[in-house]
């Protein structure tokens, strides 16, 4: 019996190994960007911007706002808003400030892919025509090359580009800051690392742009919870990859409280369970059958959270077997590398992402300095803590640790930096929320009722944009 455990978790923990490693391998492309062509595009495409709202009355003013001051030229855009079952004045405000509305009410078929479907319709049966669209969200901003850079993937032949989706309000609470570091992150060692190796790029769910002819070539036909997956992989099936304009950001509104970002996660985890149990045979398929690496790169996206919950139960299986006396005869991924690999890769964990916010312009190369220190308590706490030493005093010595580190940052790079410091530690307890969020999304796949999150930040791409500024100074 025991040696039945140990080689049934020697089995899960290296596939879970192998699979990690692969994702990490992949986001090592990410760090140094791709260059790209500077030489100007002149504007050729013409775009029909679509927002998507649901009781937006409180941001639906300041995104058309940003759009109606695109650096772009005005005859080659309109700007379209779905008022979509709205009990509000969205659909007024709108309209006051310029965009098309087009209302619809229908409580049978509620959610944003069903809207987005709805509306392309009208879009193509206009007399006047557009090559492409863009979809975004009610509490969007767009910077103000958007149209220029998503006009040049357009050029280049690319049919379905995705934009880099950048944080509003990044320092409204610990909750935002999580979300802006998990957003930075993914745009770099996911996104721009993919579309490096010729990988096909995830659509977003907003500040998208696909080509119209393909768009009514193949149908939206995506209205599940998490549609942008869904036409993703209708994409890449059909042999089509979505291109990455990492300057091309669109500004997007973060949950304020756990409870908000809970209900959001939960609705983006039961969509991918679902995506997942339609399309991961599908995409596995063309991958042996077409040895098509695109395919099999976006299959491993679509089970994201069975691989979550399998990075759950290895870690629960590690604490069981270090925190057991006589030991569980467990096999865990410690016994791979010595003590001293497992100190240097865990510094290399915690540093990772700091790294890549600081190439984001996201973190001042001070703080990234201070991260480093605090890092280096792994080796440290071997100097003072002994084999015989209780968890009280362990905790202690770390705390001790901590607070030096805290007050050194406060003295610095003051408040601001403090919180940073201390937000970027509780996104490590962030992270830990998404395994029982997983569990709920996937007990819930087939649920599909649809959360909306309240937006209320109004913020005007003026604002963004000197915010940014001072953040990488």
């Amino acid at each position: 019996m025991k040696e039945l455990i140990f080689n049934t978790t020697f089995i899960f923990q290296i596939l879970v190994f192998i699979i990690s490693s692969y994702y990490m391998f992949i986001s090592f492309f990410g760090l140094k960007l791709k260059k790209e062509d500077e030489r100007e595009v002149e504007p050729q495409k013409s775009f029909a911007l679509v927002v998507a709202a649901h009781n937006e009355e409180m941001v639906i003013a300041q995104i058309v706002e940003s759009l109606k001051n695109l650096d772009y030229p005005k005859e080659l855009y309109d700007i379209f808003v779905i008022a979509d079952n709205c009990t509000d004045n969205t659909a007024k405000i709108a309209r006051e400030h310029g965009a098309q509305v087009f209302e619809r009410f229908d409580t049978t078929k509620r959610g944003k892919g069903y809207a987005l479907e709805w509306m392309f319709n009208n879009i193509f049966n206009m007399d006047k025509k557009y090559d492409a669209i863009v979809v975004f969200d009610a509490d969007n901003l767009a910077s103000r090359n958007f149209l220029k850079e998503m006009n040049k993937k357009l050029v280049e032949g690319y049919k379905v580009v995705q934009g880099y989706i950048d944080s509003k309000n990044p320092d409204d609470s610990w909750i935002t800051h999580s979300y802006s570091i998990a957003f930075w992150s993914a745009n770099r060692l996911f996104q721009a690392a993919r579309w490096k190796l010729g990988l096909s790029n995830q659509i977003g769910g907003t500040g998208f742009c696909v080509e119209t002819d393909l768009l009514k070539r193949f149908g939206w036909g995506a209205t599940c919870l998490t549609e942008d997956l869904e036409f993703t992989c209708k994409l890449v099936l059909n042999g089509y990859k979505v291109g990455w304009a990492h300057n091309a950001v669109v500004y997007d509104e973060k949950p304020l409280t756990l409870k908000q970002s809970w209900n959001q996660r939960k609705r983006w985890m039961q969509g991918f369970a679902d995506v997942a149990t339609r399309y991961f045979s599908k995409l596995i398929k063309k991958a042996i059958k077409d040895r098509d690496f695109v395919a099999f790169d976006c299959a491993l996206y679509t089970i994201q959270p069975f691989i979550i919950l399998a990075l759950g139960m290895s870690l629960v299986l590690t604490y069981l077997q270090t925190h057991s006396e006589r030991g569980l005869n467990i096999f865990i991924l410690q016994y791979l590398f010595t003590p001293l690999l497992w100190k240097l890769f865990s510094v290399f964990q915690f540093m990772f992402t700091p790294v890549v916010m600081t190439l984001e312009r996201k973190l001042s190369k001070t703080m990234l300095v201070f991260f480093g220190l605090y890092s280096l308590n792994v080796f440290l706490m071997d100097r003072v803590v002994t084999k015989g030493d209780n968890i009280v005093k362990i905790s202690l010595l770390n705390l001790a640790y901590l607070t030096i580190v805290s007050v050194a940052i406060l003295s610095v790079e003051g408040i601001k930096g403090f919180k940073v410091y201390v937000w970027y530690l509780l996104y490590g307890f962030y992270t830990l929320t998404w395994i029982p969020i997983t569990v709920q999304g996937i007990i819930d796949k087939n649920k599909k009722e649809w959360s909306h999150t309240k937006h209320t930040r109004q913020i005007s791409i003026s604002e963004i944009e000197g915010i940014d500024g001072q953040t990488a100074a």
